[in-house]
C-alpha cells in the first residue's frame, strides 16, 4: 500500500512539474502581430486585420484579449492625428479585425496590447500600415 502511495504522489510531483515547466517558458516576446495587408484603402469604413504568431511554433493564435489600442500618424510626423478602432469578429484563427476611419492617405502605427489567457505577460506590438486612395 505504501508503494502505491509513493507512486501516486511521484506521478503528481512529475505532472505538476511537467505543467509548470510548460508555461514557464512563454514569455510577451515569443508572440508577435503582424498585419494582414500592410496596405489599406483609405477611407471610414477601412478594416485592419492583424495576425497574432507564437514565435517557437509558427502558428496563429487565437482567444487573445485585446485591450488597448491605438492607431496615429507618427510616421507621418502626427503622432497626435489619431482616429478611434472598434474590435470586430474574427473570420479565421489567430486573426483580429478593427473597423477605423482611415481618413488621410499616408503611413499609420498600430499599437496594440493583448493578455493570453495562459501567459501573465502583456504582449505589445507596434505595426506600421500605408493608408493608399
Amino acid at each position: 500500500m505504501t508503494a502505491i502511495r509513493l507512486m501516486l504522489r511521484a506521478g503528481l510531483a512529475c505532472l505538476a512539474l511537467a505543467l509548470f515547466f510548460t508555461n514557464a517558458y512563454a514569455a510577451a516576446t515569443d508572440y508577435r502581430f503582424e498585419l494582414v495587408e500592410p496596405e489599406i484603402a483609405e477611407g471610414t469604413e477601412a478594416i485592419v486585420a492583424v495576425r497574432l504568431i507564437d514565435e517557437r511554433t509558427k502558428v496563429p493564435v487565437s482567444g487573445a484579449i485585446i485591450f488597448a489600442t491605438r492607431l496615429d500618424m507618427a510616421p507621418e510626423g502626427m503622432e497626435a492625428m489619431t482616429t478611434a478602432v472598434e474590435a470586430m469578429p474574427s473570420t479565421e484563427p489567430g486573426v483580429y479585425r478593427f473597423r477605423t476611419d482611415l481618413g488621410m492617405e499616408g503611413g499609420w502605427r498600430f499599437k496594440l496590447a493583448a493578455k493570453l489567457q495562459r501567459d501573465a505577460e502583456t504582449v505589445q506590438g507596434e505595426l506600421l500600415l500605408k493608408a493608399i486612395p
